[in-house]
């Protein structure tokens, strides 16, 4: 699964190099994504509304990663829109 950032969520990932262990947490669930995108860590659950569509893993009490996942197969596309702080697309 390949993994397609929008333009604040790469801003947001930027944002985390300076913290290597919200960093590894990040990685990690990034990895479990890909292999497993409705399951898993980070207690995954699907957002309503506006948001219909996207998912929500937690990184730590304050943040959140928000993606959804496009397409069938070995053509699905993972994308994540932020990775900081709450319900943000």
């Amino acid at each position: 699964m390949k993994v397609l950032w929008t333009e604040r969520g790469w801003g947001d990932y930027l944002f985390w190099q300076a913290d290597p262990k919200m960093l590894a947490r990040l990685n990690e669930i990034i990895k479990e994504i890909r292999r497993h995108p409705f399951e898993g860590t980070g207690k995954p659950e699907p957002l309503r509304r506006e948001l219909s569509g996207w998912w929500s893993r937690r990184l730590s009490h304050e943040h959140r990663i928000i993606y959804r996942v496009t397409g069938k197969g070995q053509d699905q596309i993972v994308e994540i829109s932020a990775c900081r702080f709450h319900y943000e697309r």
